[in-house]
């Protein structure tokens, strides 16, 4: 509790429920982590519910200073939505474990991120917080939210017309992206540096698991073409992807220049010294746009084959397979022009902006 400008208490916490996992990944977790942050810097007690999937981030939370209240795996898991299984229960059986969590912090605001919860889960707990927040990306299943937020490129609200309550706060599109403070603080010079550039330095990064190896595979479609010789590799890999050893095996035996990061934590920086990023298409996409740095984007899962439609409308990125990587990368050497133009369309779609925007709208309402 804080004290109000007439003495009055205010309720400022904020309880988050999102889960990592190697099927999930880790983009819920994290992009709630920076907008955490970002309410605590307003006075605001963020706290946290996960459950201890394999490949969670709970340790990782605790270590930015959160308190994490854990959920066990349940042995049953529902089928009415696409990602049920995600849950690792059923929504009855997260509700009841969430409950009296709830109900002792009382929180002014739930901040729910999770493909598997919907308006059954939301519902049952009503009773135990003030205001709801939902964060999605599918607008596929029903919500009773006070606020929803999509960041993707293209949402409108007639994606989600029958799908939140008709007083429900929108917050749509990429002005709310949610992104670290880095990314902002480096931007200007990232910008800065792709009026003259050159293909050299190559970002490969597919996110913090990548339990498909894509990275592998990119490494060895690369091997098996002719890239510039002049091309500089640079493979980063999030600490539960469980292919780590076999791609530094392969990155060391190509025959270009390459390098293997595990959890890196300087991503700005090594986007902003980066001529090409070659990622997934998941929360890396929004780091890259803000950056200005040209990207070739794959799909990884069916969700993104929307969002990629939209993005190869605006210009702002490639979007290749396995196949064409190489014939891309060709392209671009041959015409570098293209990597100033993709830069310029890619950073007016996100300005690094958006987490102090939701926090503005919440700690207003």
């Amino acid at each position: 509790m804080v004290v109000g400008p007439v003495g009055e208490s205010v309720n400022k916490s904020i309880i988050f429920r999102a889960d990592a996992s190697l099927q999930i990944g880790t983009g819920h977790v994290m992009r709630c982590l920076t907008l955490a942050d970002a309410l605590t810097a307003q006075g605001a007690t963020c706290e946290f519910i996960c459950r201890k999937h394999p490949g969670n981030l709970i340790a990782h939370i605790q270590s930015k200073g959160y308190d994490v209240h854990s959920l066990s795996m349940g042995k049953t898991a529902d089928t009415d939505l696409t990602h049920s299984k995600w849950l690792g229960s059923t929504q009855a059986q997260d509700a009841e474990a969430c409950a009296p969590i709830l109900n002792k912090l009382q929180p002014a605001w739930l901040v729910v991120d999770h493909y598997a919860l919907d308006r059954h889960w939301e519902t049952e707990l009503t009773p135990y917080y003030g205001r709801l927040m939902v964060i999605d990306d599918l607008a596929d299943r029903e919500h009773v939210c006070h606020v929803l937020l999509d960041q993707n490129l293209g949402r409108t609200a007639d994606h989600y017309a029958h799908l939140v309550p008709t007083n429900c706060l929108m917050l749509l599109g990429s002005h709310y992206v949610i992104l670290r403070p880095e990314f902002l603080q480096q931007r200007e010079l990232s910008l800065n540096r792709r009026r003259n550039t050159q293909l050299g330095r190559i970002l490969l990064c597919m996110g913090g698991v990548d339990k498909d190896n894509f990275t592998g595979r990119i490494i060895q479609a690369l091997d098996e073409s002719t890239p510039p010789p002049s091309i500089k590799l640079d493979v980063v890999l999030g600490n539960l992807c469980p292919h780590i050893n076999q791609i530094k095996e392969l990155a060391e035996s190509l025959h270009f220049e390459s390098s293997v990061t595990v959890g890196a934590q300087d991503m700005a920086n090594r986007m902003c010294h980066a001529d090409l990023a070659i990622g997934a298409a998941g929360g890396t996409t929004w780091e890259r746009f803000c950056m200005g740095l040209p990207s070739l984007l794959l799909s990884t899962a069916a969700n993104q084959d929307t969002f990629l439609h939209v993005i190869k409308d605006s210009g702002a990125a490639k979007v290749v397979d396995l196949m064409s990587i190489s014939e891309a990368i060709d392209d671009l050497n041959r015409n570098a022009t293209q990597l100033y133009e993709m830069s310029k369309r890619a950073a007016l779609l996100v300005d690094g902006n958006g987490a102090n925007r939701i926090v503005e709208k919440l700690l207003a309402i």
